[in-house]
């Protein structure tokens, strides 16, 4: 494949794990000769973008040069060493692209292999049916056997998206999210990357999910992974509750009075009543790009404060006093608060209900 069409179908990916600092790749571009000096200047001192905008622009400028810029900006991506500690997720995205290239193109499904038909015909396509439960075809794989045999970039698994978490962000500002998929054997939680693919997927349709890679505790979607939309499978009610599961554990509830006893760090779920003292309005953090709402919760005779951080204030921004809540997933710190955590779920759930709990165990983030 050649070098231009590789960067124009991973363009998406690329340029998210770029913005993590777009002044190295903009200066490595220009030290390696793939824009003018003139260009560089133009590009640094380009107004109203943010970092995002600056990389969209870098990156169009050397595909606009052709396959003369394109060849080396790829090698560039692959193979410098400053490249790689900044943006590591390249890797994932790029390091398929070479065994592509030397790959033989494999006849698409639905297709007759070449060494079946007659020499000197061409391909017959035959039609294509979609995937059934019954009947599978070779390359479809159950999340069972996934779990079980480890993954295989020729083979894929076809399950329904019981959960999508919200659109994370990466502390070099990569975005990515997280699902819980599920079909008839088991459910796995696969992770993924960019904001186009946060917005195509959606809970409750099924998909397939080709070439997944596992990257250390997670089985992940990158860019040479395929993801399409198929038929509705058939997924039992328990392995749907286990695949939400796997995005918003629901541990075991403990009290405030034990809470206050525990170490720092430790994970717990709690239920009690939003305090009539007082709901703070969302707050920026002094100097950082963080933003917090905090809150008070009551239960029996004890009290505790909570603050929810970034992408959680969605979940408390419609609190009322008074409301009745389960908190899943909340980080207890040293200064006797609950933070919320990238896995936390606020439910409302009606004021009769008992106010019981217990504590998670340190292990509980290799869990989620």
């Amino acid at each position: 494949m050649a070098a231009k069409a590789i960067l124009t179908s991973n363009k998406t990916p690329i340029v998210d794990a770029l913005v993590a600092d777009y002044r190295l790749i903009l200066n490595k571009a220009e030290q390696n000769k793939l824009i003018t000096r003139r260009e560089y200047n133009n590009l640094k001192s380009i107004n109203k973008l943010d970092d995002e905008g600056h990389v969209v622009a870098l990156v169009d400028k050397i595909m606009n040069k052709g396959e003369e810029k394109c060849q080396p900006f790829l090698k560039l991506l692959q193979t410098d060493e400053d490249i790689q500690e900044t943006y590591p997720e390249l890797q994932n995205i790029l390091k398929n692209t070479k065994k592509k290239r030397r790959r033989k193109k494999e006849p698409e499904e639905g297709t007759s292999p070449a060494a079946d038909q007659q020499e000197g015909s061409q391909p017959v396509k035959k039609p294509k049916t979609r995937d059934s439960q019954d009947g599978k075809a070779p390359w479809r794989k159950s999340i069972c056997d996934l779990k079980s045999r480890g993954i295989l970039e020729t083979e894929a698994i076809v399950g329904k998206v019981v959960k999508k978490s919200e659109l994370l962000t990466s502390k070099r500002k990569t975005f990515y999210f997280f699902l819980g998929v599920a079909d008839e054997t088991a459910s796995v939680k696969l992770m993924l990357y960019g904001k186009d693919l946060h917005r195509k997927v959606k809970e409750g349709s099924s998909y397939i999910f080709r070439n997944l890679i596992k990257d250390g505790m997670y089985v992940t979607v990158t860019a040479s992974s395929e993801v399409s939309e198929t038929k509705p499978v058939i997924v039992p009610e328990e392995l749907e509750r286990e695949a939400e599961s796997l995005l918003y554990p629901e541990s075991p509830l403990t009290s405030i009075k034990d809470i206050k006893s525990s170490r720092p760090q430790t994970y717990v779920s709690v239920k009690g009543t939003v305090s009539p003292r007082n709901i703070d309005p969302v707050k920026k953090v002094k100097g950082k790009k963080i933003n917090l709402q905090s809150f008070k919760l009551i239960q029996e005779d004890e009290e505790i404060s909570v603050t929810m951080w970034d992408e959680a204030i969605k979940q408390s921004k419609d609190l009322s006093v008074g409301d009745v809540l389960l908190l899943n997933n909340m980080k207890y710190s040293e200064r006797v608060t609950l933070n919320s955590s990238k896995f936390t779920k606020i439910t409302k759930v009606p004021a009769a209900s008992s106010q019981t709990c217990l504590i998670c165990d340190d292990s509980f983030p290799q869990n989620v």
